[in-house]
């Protein structure tokens, strides 16, 4: 299909998904003069973008039939087939010329599943997973991994470049995705890494952040270290990304690793590290939780460490 030509104050914007990445995403679109209407599960995460002037729809197909450019993102790949592919879904309420943009991270061949069923019906599909937590969302920051036809993509870039600050086209349909499981695969072992540092830090008797000052800034810095290390130290496991968000993302990138014929142990113990942590009733805190796993193996109270 001929690519749309994409405008704020013309062309509409409909969100499915207000979570914690989401109101952020949409509120940057608004704030870039695009009109929005949204949808999401739980109406009450909503209402910030309503007081803000957004429209809300009842389901994700009263967002698509009011609007040119559709985007989502919702939890697991079960909540994406259903928003996008249901009876309700968005691509029930689209008709020809509009575009369909999936940020969850969810299956590669979901993304051309999604993209075959759009294009039989003259509606373009993209799937663009990001990375950059809750900060990145709330800043405007994030890189954000694209798979989809070049001409849509392009067309897209007033969007991109409202919600963030990477922005590359990594191929056709899925290939967002793929490169979504290679960073995550990336974070899954670093996390380990950050906690087992910051443990050993603790346990030498060293204050941690005067090691940060040293450790951040070199060969083991990390967007890790750097952003989820300070809210270890403050026993703050607030969510930027959910812990079973996360053991989903892994489990996929597990999947497709197999298709592939690799062996990927790393990826692997760190899959079964976060499953101990969910297990431990944390499933619902932020990634960074994982240095209970480890606290808890070596016998120490990370929360009440120093009392």
């Amino acid at each position: 299909m001929a690519a749309p030509e994409i405008k704020p104050g013309e062309t509409k914007i409909g969100w499915i998904g207000t979570g914690v990445m989401g109101q952020s995403m949409v509120g940057h679109l608004m704030d870039a003069g695009f009109e929005a209407t949204v949808y999401s599960r739980t109406k009450s995460k909503a209402e910030g973008l309503i007081e803000k002037g957004a429209t809300w729809a009842d389901s994700p197909k009263a967002v698509a039939e009011a609007s040119d450019v559709i985007f989502t993102i919702v939890g697991f790949p079960a909540d994406v087939r259903e928003v996008m592919l249901g009876e309700e879904g968005a691509l029930a309420g689209c008709k020809a010329g509009n575009v369909l943009v999936d940020m969850t991270t969810s299956e590669p061949s979901l993304a051309i599943e999604i993209s075959e069923a759009a294009n039989k019906k003259g509606v373009a599909s993209v799937d663009a997973p990001v990375s950059g937590g809750d900060v990145g969302a709330k800043n405007g920051t994030l890189s954000i991994m694209i798979g989809g036809e070049k001409e849509i993509v392009d067309a897209l870039l007033p969007c991109w470049d409202a919600m963030g600050q990477t922005i590359v086209h990594q191929g056709g349909a899925g290939a967002g995705q793929h490169t979504k499981m290679v960073n995550q695969t990336l974070i899954a072992t670093n996390m380990i890494g950050v906690c087992e540092s910051l443990l050993y830090a603790h346990k030498a008797g060293l204050d941690l952040p005067t090691v940060m000052q040293s450790v951040s800034s070199g060969a083991a810095g990390s967007w890790s270290l750097s952003n989820l290390g300070p809210r270890i130290m403050d026993n703050n496991f607030d969510p930027g990304f959910f812990v079973e968000h996360f053991i989903k993302d892994m489990g996929i990138a597990l999947s497709e690793g197999k298709n592939l014929g690799l062996s990927l142990p790393g990826l692997a113990l760190s899959h079964q590290l976060y499953l101990a942590l969910q297990a431990q009733g944390h499933g619902r805190d932020g990634t960074h939780a994982l240095q209970h796993v480890f606290a808890n193996m070596s016998g120490v109270d990370w929360e009440n460490r120093d009392q």
